[in-house]
């Protein structure tokens, strides 16, 4: 579980490092910043801060923020409603990627991206200076992710 003051300031922490970026925020996105630490309570290892821009049933724009050395946990996206489920291509902005795509290790730097395919595992982690990384993907169902490691739980949990 994160605090309340834990979330305060990473989202804070995300904010300084986009406009580091040079992407602008508005005051109620700076206030939306998703604090991800997929129910492990160890977000300086295992999370992601996500700025959606846009998730309608056919696109998603989303800015990922990862800290140094951070991690988004292996997963993958399956089918849903008739879809072959998300592809999502990643874009690093600013520092570092390690993508592990289907047992291969594409390092991105800035200007570099990757797409991965529908029901790909797949996992990323930050360099030591962390990174920036815009995500374009098809609509995102973040409920319907499937981890591999099942201590993991998408929704962070609020503690006292």
């Amino acid at each position: 579980m994160l605090t309340e003051a834990e979330i305060r300031d990473a989202r804070e922490r995300a904010a300084a490092a986009l406009a580091e970026a040079g992407i602008v925020l508005t005051e109620d996105e700076r206030g939306l910043i998703e604090v991800a630490d997929f129910g492990l309570s160890s977000l300086a290892e295992t999370g992601l801060q996500i700025v959606v821009y846009v998730n309608t049933e056919r696109v998603c724009a989303k800015e990922l923020v990862l800290f140094p050395g951070q991690t988004c946990p292996e997963h993958r996206h399956p089918p849903f409603d008739g879809t072959p489920g998300k592809e999502e291509t990643f874009r690093v902005r600013r520092g570092r990627v390690e993508l592990h795509v289907g047992g291969e290790t594409v390092v991105l730097g800035p200007g570099e991206q990757h797409t991965v395919p529908p029901d790909t595992l797949h996992w990323f982690r930050a360099g030591d200076g962390g990174a920036i990384v815009s995500e374009f993907s098809t609509q995102s169902r973040d409920d319907l992710d499937v981890f591999t490691d099942p201590r993991i739980s998408r929704a962070t949990v609020l503690g006292e």
